[in-house]
């Protein structure tokens, strides 16, 4: 694992529905943004508390990396989280009274509750990274290139790091029936919390009961469950193991595209006009 500097520098004007013609798209993942400055925090504060019940030097190093990659995550989620408020949206501040509050209560359950919850919401995220890295031409076509370029790398080092809840939670407990809770728990709390944060700006934007808007809802979240709802099924089984999901090759040409930039270097934005959407560097993919 790396821990990248996330160099996405928002327009200070971004336009909240930065995918042409996918109103309610643009606003699920605005609302799943919603959730990360309270999950991700969430996240590290369990992994570091476990790391007082764990020997194993190279767990101990991972989970380091871990939390410095879900810092540098939940940070950039938050600049962009004010600028959606900025841009028209003040009334997602309400959705995230109601995350911090959540979140609260989770901080109080027990350390294995919150590392099942850790781990099952990782697991979770094999399934968005070949979501929206596999389906990127079809979710991301002409979308804006800071906010996409952002999730597609937030998903690189979700999977990148994707070992390392369920190894902590297996150093802890290792007990089955918790962490097959976990999976449902972490999934739906906050893809939950996400469809939240959609609610209510679609309800800004005045379309939220209109005929078409809940055609897209239905089809949005339809594919979500079509694409991620495999991975959770896997994750249940109780010989499962993350390292078995295969990463998507796209993913692994980002990261070694990433490893050959100069240090220091920012990192380029994603041509959402590409037909192919290649990554962003001088690299030749693995053929």
């Amino acid at each position: 694992m790396v821990v990248r500097q996330f160099a996405f520098d928002f327009p200070d004007d971004i336009d909240p529905k930065w995918i042409p013609c996918h109103l309610v798209r643009s606003q699920l993942f605005n609302g799943l943004s919603l959730t990360m400055p309270y999950l991700e925090p969430f996240l590290v504060k369990t992994m570091r508390e476990a790391s007082s019940y764990i020997q194993a030097p190279e767990l101990l190093e991972d989970i380091r990396q871990f939390n410095g990659q879900e810092a540098s995550h939940y940070k950039c989620h938050r600049r962009l989280n004010e600028l959606l408020k900025a841009n028209g949206y003040a009334e997602l501040a309400t959705v995230e009274e109601g995350l911090a509050r959540s979140y609260a209560k989770l901080g109080r359950r027990s350390l294995r509750t919150r590392l099942a919850y850790s781990a099952g919401f990782e697991c979770m995220t094999n399934g968005f990274t070949n979501w929206l890295i596999n389906k990127r031409r079809k979710l991301f076509a002409h979308a804006n290139p800071h906010i996409s370029s952002f999730w597609l790398m937030h998903m690189v080092e979700e999977t990148e790091h994707k070992t390392v809840a369920f190894d902590a939670y297996m150093a802890y407990s290792g007990a089955y029936l918790p962490r097959a809770v976990g999976v449902f728990h972490g999934s739906f709390h906050l893809v939950g919390w996400g469809f939240v944060g959609m609610f209510a700006a679609l309800r800004k934007d005045r379309v939220l009961l209109k005929p078409r808007a809940m055609a897209e809802i239905v089809g949005e979240t339809a594919s979500l469950i079509w694409n991620v709802s495999p991975y959770l099924l896997r994750a249940l089984l109780p010989w499962h193991n993350p390292r078995g999901e295969t990463d998507p090759q796209w993913m692994q040409d980002w990261i070694a595209g990433h490893a050959a930039l100069p240090e220091g270097a920012p990192i380029p934005l994603i041509d959402t006009h590409s037909f192919e959407m290649p990554v962003p560097f001088n690299y030749a993919p693995a053929t």
